[in-house]
């Protein structure tokens, strides 16, 4: 399971990357990495939540309300989660600068969430 789960947190992190590619390619105005690192996020956590509900949790829903309330509390899970990614985002990419700057500190910052998700979705999302 930890190397399925691995697997997942790369595969996630990079469509979160892809998607903040895209977003730079498509918005490069007023504060364009915040809306890249939104639009990254919200990709990263769809697909991540696919992956982790049926492979790594083993969970199925009991119904479409039961999974959008799993849904929300493994997005709610994710806001300190997000905030320790965007965090070293925002620091390699002021500490680096450049292109490469923003996306170690990606790299960086959504390995370590990774690791802290996992435990916080194990105690409070699919505890069943």
């Amino acid at each position: 399971m930890v190397v399925r789960y691995i697997l997942f947190a790369i595969i996630s992190t990079i469509v979160n990357l892809l998607f903040q590619y895209l977003s730079f390619f498509v918005y490069s105005g007023f504060l364009a990495i915040y809306v890249a690192m939104f639009n990254g996020t919200l990709a990263g956590l769809v697909l991540k939540y696919i992956l982790d509900k049926k492979y790594i949790f083993y969970h199925k829903p009991k119904s479409k309300k039961d999974d959008g309330k799993k849904f929300l509390l493994y997005s709610l899970m994710g806001l300190f989660t997000t905030f320790i990614f965007w965090g070293f985002e925002i620091w390699f990419d002021w500490l680096i600068g450049g292109e490469g700057g923003k996306y170690i500190g990606a790299v960086v910052g959504l390995g370590i969430g990774y690791v802290v998700k996992y435990n916080l979705d194990k105690k409070f999302v699919f505890k069943d």
